[in-house]
């Protein structure tokens, strides 16, 4: 059985994208329990909860960007949402949640580079999780808001470290005076407890105009 923190340490650390595919394959199968059942990772149901508080329509087609083993769709599929698309990097992670049978579609790819998804696709698109140390940095911002609606929602979360090392708050704030999207909301709440990590959750409307 892999050892939960090595293995998280080993992700927070990873130098490339093979080197982080390699660990998420690894760790597919205990990811759950590890990180919801011994680390408290509380981030996903907060989330899920800020995103809801803005898409009150069940109907609304969404995309978790990142979704990993499902974490976030279980939580969005419990409160009745349906109509639910998954996106990741790792083959072995979207197995584990294509065996939730939470998503009507599951997506492979890398979402540092184009996306093969049509513009203007999603109602909403909630990512958490993903914007973290050695992951997804702010350049995938731009195709995210691509492939969302105009008057869309973009709700995700951002570990504090990352915040910090990679200037999100210049990087969004640029985004929003070009026009592309606007802020609703921003808080500060736990990530993962038991590492007593934060993080920013973030929340986006698309610029209907555009």
């Amino acid at each position: 059985m892999t050892n939960r923190k090595e293995i998280h340490t080993r992700v927070l650390n990873a130098t490339s994208k093979e080197e982080l595919a390699t660990v998420y394959g690894e760790w597919a199968e205990q990811y759950d329990k590890d990180l919801i059942d011994e680390m408290g990772y509380v981030a996903p149901a907060f989330a899920s909860q800020v995103l809801l508080e803005y898409v009150e329509d069940q109907s609304a087609k969404i995309l978790d960007a990142g979704c990993g083993t499902g974490l976030v769709g279980a939580n969005l599929h419990q409160k009745g949402y349906r109509n639910l698309e998954g996106f990741d990097y790792s083959a072995q992670m979207l197995a584990r949640a294509k065996d939730k049978g939470i998503y009507s579609r599951l997506h492979q790819g890398d979402l540092t580079g184009k996306l093969d998804l049509p513009e203007n696709s999603y109602d909403a698109i909630i990512s958490v999780g993903t914007f973290t140390c050695g992951h997804v940095g702010p350049e995938a911002f731009a195709e995210l808001i691509r492939i969302t609606k105009p008057g869309g929602h973009l709700c995700f979360t951002v570990r504090d470290q990352a915040w910090e090392e990679d200037n999100y708050r210049i990087a969004m704030d640029k985004i929003e005076k070009s026009g592309a999207w606007h802020r609703l909301e921003e808080k500060t709440t736990d990530y993962i407890q038991q590492e007593e990590s934060s993080c920013n959750v973030c929340i986006y409307q698309k610029t209907a105009n555009i």
